[in-house]
């Protein structure tokens, strides 16, 4: 999160012969809000239906675009509800939820135990430990949102392992301006590659 809008970026290692045409783990729930996925993605999937349907009928209902935190608690009250029941198996997925409305630039993190936390920048999946504490050291509020991608694209190389380019990293992103989710395309994202490799310089794997 940035005052300058909300930025978006996933790990995806596509198989070999794998037709990928879209982000599998960016979606988006409204124009003003997106949300990136880590864990069970058809639960993913299934969560963002939810919040695609709540966020629109709030709209008919209330004539006006819904707040995101609103939406980042409908979904961990729908996770929370999971947890209640034997012989209902948990939400297998944990959402980074983002976006611009009449409060300024919010990002949530929900978790399936129902837990919505807000957050200046977070990471989630594999190794998100490692890539938060690399957040803590080098985000900024004021960061432009270039200077977002590249870091985002500096956390993301820090853990992945035999991988080279740029292919891998996706990034999608809601400018403060526009209010409106976009997919980053793929020749920014290599463009930047480069400059984000020389500023942030990985020690080790």
């Amino acid at each position: 999160k940035t005052k300058y809008g909300i930025i978006f970026a996933a790990d995806e290692k596509p198989r070999k012969l794998q037709v990928i045409e879209e982000p599998q783990k960016l979606f988006k729930i409204d124009q003003h809000v997106g949300t990136a996925a880590a864990g069970y993605i058809p639960d993913a999937r299934r969560q963002v239906d939810d919040a695609r349907f709540f966020s629109q009928s709030s709209k008919i209902v209330y004539d006006e675009s819904v707040n995101v935190e609103t939406v980042a608690k409908h979904i961990a009250d729908q996770c929370q509800q999971y947890t209640q029941y034997a012989g209902a198996r948990p939400i297998g997925v944990s959402l980074i939820i983002g976006g611009v409305d009449e409060n300024g630039n919010s990002l949530f993190l929900t978790d399936p135990s129902g837990t919505y936390i807000p957050y200046n920048a977070v990471a989630i999946g594999a190794d998100s430990d490692k890539v938060t504490e690399f957040l803590k050291k080098h985000y900024k509020l004021e960061m432009t949102l270039e200077e977002s991608k590249m870091l985002a694209i500096a956390s993301i190389n820090m853990v992945s392992n035999d991988v080279k380019g740029s292919d891998h990293i996706k990034i999608s992103q809601i400018k403060s301006d526009t209010k409106k989710f976009e997919i980053v395309d793929k020749d920014q994202i290599t463009k930047l590659l480069q400059p984000a490799i020389e500023k942030y310089p990985i020690e080790e794997k």
